[in-house]
């Protein structure tokens, strides 16, 4: 059985609301991230409270924890994910981390908040869900895109029927971050096979528009089949400061066949210039067609346009005030525009009653199975059925 967003929702416990205090948080990385996005998001609602922050540096810890008004800071993140006085742990780290510091919070009963992957193979994922499903915990992806203002609208006119029938999903990811072969690549492995493509922009870039490809489409991939480039092979990586051949994805494409039947087409890159965070995605339906860009540009982080058989012009929508967060407005910059938005919705979740657990680690279980079996389809040169052998 499946809940409204692919949950599965069948056994473990029911969770009880966090009800008559504030909801107590502890993060878990303080670097440019989460204090550009996390951070603000959480001390931007007055139903939470910034427990502790870790890093493994403590004085990035301790900077944050002076600017967003934590109670404590640590080294060890044992430290804050055993602790009594926290609700949810907050896992903003590399992302070769995410799994075993989900896990562990996990363990210790404490809902979770992670960036993504959880994981870098989605049977992980699913066990991290399962984890949180028997525990009676919520859990939440950084998929901030889903919860922009203009995405949020576009998803309420799918679901009203504005499209009709999905037809055609396009997604596209423009990034020029990393054109330049000086500019120091982060989270990638400087020891790692040159012989073999890591992949590296599909993960990092493509699962928010895969995300909101099931979203919109309301269905899953059936079948993919892609292709990776690296346009950039020597590169600065962060972290060793120097020179390196890097064989990983700058530049990748793959297309999809939808349960529903329905097609579509996701493109990411490093390399393709333009300002982040660079999304795009478009839905083409029966009765209508939407183009939502998340693009800061003259000072706007997102457009939303509209058309219809009969008035085949797209027009630009106005975002309805609902859609933004406290304090928010079509001008406010992106980073804290749309993770205001996250948190407020998993503090919505956590709050009250709802069984609604969006965005969760079963979705990032299923985004994860699709850029796995894109992997498969390019080293092996073939179209790839979906779901994958568990």
């Amino acid at each position: 059985m499946a809940g409204g967003d692919g949950e599965r929702v069948e056994g473990g416990n029911i969770m009880m609301p966090i009800e008559g205090r504030r909801v107590r948080v502890g993060v878990l990385g303080a670097g440019r991230w989460a204090t550009m996005a996390h951070l603000p998001g959480w001390v931007r609602d007055p139903r939470c409270e910034l427990v502790a922050i870790c890093d493994v540096d403590r004085g990035l810890a301790e900077a944050a924890a002076e600017t967003f008004g934590a109670g404590d800071v640590s080294e060890d993140y044992r430290a804050v994910v055993e602790r009594d006085d926290v609700d949810v742990i907050d896992v903003c780290t590399p992302s070769h981390t995410h799994f075993e510091l989900a896990m562990a919070a996990l363990e210790s009963g404490k809902h979770v908040l992670c960036e993504k992957p959880v994981a870098f193979d989605f049977r992980d994922t699913l066990r991290a869900a399962d984890l949180a499903r028997s525990k009676g915990l919520k859990t939440k992806l950084g998929f901030t895109f889903r919860y922009s203002p203009a995405m949020l609208y576009m998803k309420e006119l799918v679901d009203q029927g504005f499209c009709g029938e999905p037809f055609i999903y396009n997604a596209y990811e423009q990034n020029s971050q990393w054109l330049d072969p000086q500019t120091p690549l982060r989270q990638v492995d400087p020891n790692a096979d040159p012989t073999r493509l890591q992949t590296s922009s599909l993960e990092g870039y493509g699962a928010p528009v895969i995300d909101l490809a099931r979203w919109m489409v309301g269905s899953g991939f059936s079948s993919v089949v892609g292709t990776m480039k690296n346009f950039v092979p020597e590169r600065v990586v962060r972290a060793t400061g120097q020179m390196t051949r890097i064989n990983l994805d700058d530049g990748d494409i793959f297309l999809g066949e939808f349960a529903n039947g329905a097609i579509g087409s996701v493109q990411t890159s490093f390399v393709t210039v333009g300002n982040y965070p660079g999304i795009e995605v478009r839905l083409y339906g029966s009765k209508g067609a939407i183009i939502t860009r998340l693009v800061q540009e003259f000072g706007i982080p997102e457009t939303i346009k509209a058309a219809t058989p009969d008035e085949v012009e797209f027009k630009e929508l106005e975002v309805p005030e609902r859609f933004y967060p406290t304090g928010g407005g079509p001008r406010e910059d992106w980073h804290t525009l749309f993770y205001a938005n996250l948190t407020k919705n998993f503090l919505d979740e956590l709050t009250t009653g709802t069984t609604e657990n969006q965005g969760s680690f079963d979705d990032g279980a299923w985004v994860q199975e699709v850029i796995n079996a894109v992997e498969i389809s390019v080293h092996e040169r073939r179209w790839v059925e979906m779901p994958l052998p568990r």
